[in-house]
């Protein structure tokens, strides 16, 4: 997407990767989730250019990345932030992420030891049961939903990713989280990557989610319909002094929803444990 440019590629197990890196200061690291991109953050990244060194990139499998026919998993995400954040130089980075980014990020954490100097969990995905109606539906016929006619593609992807924002977002505003799914390797992609969704990954961790390191906080959308907000609650229980915000008006996708409330509570949040 020329308007969102990954100038930088990583290989990743024989596949590219993209991903950026802007500004200056102590390192901010961004996290998206499923089925969107790095676009994600377009409203809130540049907010931290003038004072941070920002760092985001596409998933395997998601975005400008490549989208192979090949394990695009929890299992594996986890294992390319690990390897980026060596990449990048980065020991305790304050890192950002949501959905299946939060899964990302904890995992990392607790399976591959790395710290961070805080965490901001939006919405993850980190307790089981998860996965929606339609996840479910595409999980049980992937082939099918691969073959899909274009035109048909090109009205599920729209109305599917509307269910994640609270608001009512005009098509033009759309267009960069459907784009990446449609034609015949996007559209294979996005099935793909829905029917490797297994809950095994965050069974896996939840039992270590009491040994978190690092001060975290938790945004969630109130009236998120993809991930009940209890949820959230449940898992502010489980990581040591975590703390809870819950963002109104706000879906699954707060970075579209209310921008600012992300931004609000990643600047305080960030005053509290910037480096000394």
């Amino acid at each position: 997407m020329s308007h969102w440019p990954l100038d930088h590629e990583y290989d990743f197990n024989g596949h590219r990767i993209r991903y950026a890196v802007h500004g200056d200061g102590p390192p901010l690291v961004f996290v998206h989730g499923t089925p969107f991109s790095s676009y994600v953050w377009h409203r809130i990244a540049p907010l931290f250019f003038a004072t941070r060194k920002v760092h985001y990139f596409d998933l395997l499998g998601y975005g400008q990345s490549a989208q192979p026919d090949a394990d695009v998993s929890l299992g594996v995400q986890n294992q390319l932030l690990a390897q980026l954040l060596d990449h990048w130089g980065l020991d305790c980075p304050d890192v950002v992420a949501h959905d299946f980014g939060g899964a990302t990020a904890l995992r990392t954490h607790l399976l591959n030891g790395k710290h961070y100097r805080s965490l901001t969990l939006i919405d993850p995905v980190a307790l089981s049961p998860w996965g929606s109606p339609f996840v479910q539906h595409v999980r049980q016929y992937e082939a099918a939903f691969s073959g899909l006619p274009d035109y048909i593609q090109r009205a599920i992807v729209p109305t599917y990713i509307r269910g994640a924002i609270n608001r009512q977002i005009p098509y033009e505003e759309l267009a960069p989280y459907v784009q990446p799914w449609l034609g015949e390797t996007g559209q294979a992609a996005l099935y793909r990557q829905i029917a490797q969704m297994d809950e095994r990954y965050t069974r896996e961790v939840e039992p270590l989610y009491a040994t978190v390191r690092c001060p975290t906080q938790i945004l969630w959308g109130e009236d998120d319909q993809w991930i009940p907000i209890e949820r959230g609650r449940a898992l502010q229980r489980m990581i040591p002094g975590a703390q809870f915000h819950p963002v109104p008006n706000a879906g699954h996708l707060v970075q579209e929803d209310a921008p600012e409330a992300i931004v609000a509570a990643v600047l305080r949040f960030l005053a509290l444990h910037s480096p000394t």
